[in-house]
């Protein structure tokens, strides 16, 4: 059974409770593909300056956010961790060229819990997670995909949590789904056709050849989980698309 690899732009936390028009191609997705025998996952909201693959075989649903309804913080998403696929992560990285370690403490933050609860509302498949070393940039993650494609074979999904654009400084609150900034859908667009194109040079030189890319990206964090999505699939297919508040990407993008 070979899985694809999927990007997924998670959105706001409250994603978990008003999960719009996500929710349900989040939902038909998971029942498109083949029950994954576990999943492992590069969020965006575990950065490192080294990588580190999650061993740890009961993570804690972390709540790494403030600012939000009570109901959000009751949220649990108890899914069991994936301590043996973890040590085969971190082989195949170190096999690769790419020394990986592993951290048996870490727990899940929203990027990991947000989608797959989802996706599989039921908790029960086993999920690992590998850290962003940030400072090195999509090449890296592209060679890290690259390096755990492998595992799609053996059933395991591998899921890149991001998000296509990504600056909270200019979201518009009140903003509806129809409502449309035109810098961020300009960058979405040119990454669409670069991914269609598969163009490696362009795509890992976004920051200077794509239009408005440090205005939707002030920091790449939530960019590079896309970068490892496609180092560890096949042909580009879009999923899902969709903005919310003006200028969030919603896009969701399968590797097969």
């Amino acid at each position: 059974m070979s899985l694809p690899s999927l990007f997924i732009s998670h959105g706001s936390p409250m994603l978990a409770l008003e999960p719009g028009a996500s929710g349900p191609a989040l939902a038909k997705l998971a029942a498109e593909l083949p029950r994954p025998k576990a999943i492992l996952v590069v969020s965006a909201h575990w950065e490192s300056n080294q990588l580190l693959v999650n061993s740890n075989p009961q993570p804690d649903t972390w709540h790494d956010f403030g600012g939000f309804p009570p109901e959000l913080y009751a949220v649990q998403y108890p899914a069991p961790g994936a301590p043996q696929l973890a040590r085969e992560a971190r082989d195949l990285l170190v096999a690769a060229g790419l020394p990986a370690e592993l951290d048996a403490k870490r727990v899940f933050d929203h990027g990991v819990w947000v989608p797959l609860m989802l996706m599989y509302p039921d908790a029960d498949i086993p999920i690992a997670q590998v850290s962003i070393p940030t400072r090195l940039g999509p090449a890296f993650q592209t060679r890290v995909g690259k390096a755990l494609a492998s595992l799609r074979e053996q059933g395991v999904l591998l899921i890149g949590s991001g998000s296509i654009t990504h600056n909270l400084g200019e979201l518009n609150w009140r903003a509806g789904p129809e409502v449309i900034t035109p810098w961020a859908e300009e960058f979405r667009d040119w990454m669409v056709e670069r991914l269609a194109a598969n163009d490696d040079e362009a795509l890992h030189d976004y920051r200077r050849q794509a239009p408005s890319a440090v205005r939707n990206h002030p920091s790449d964090e939530h960019l590079l989980p896309l970068y490892f999505a496609r180092g560890a699939g096949g042909k580009f297919a879009i999923a899902h698309q969709g903005f919310t508040l003006g200028s969030l990407g919603m896009d969701i993008y399968r590797f097969d």
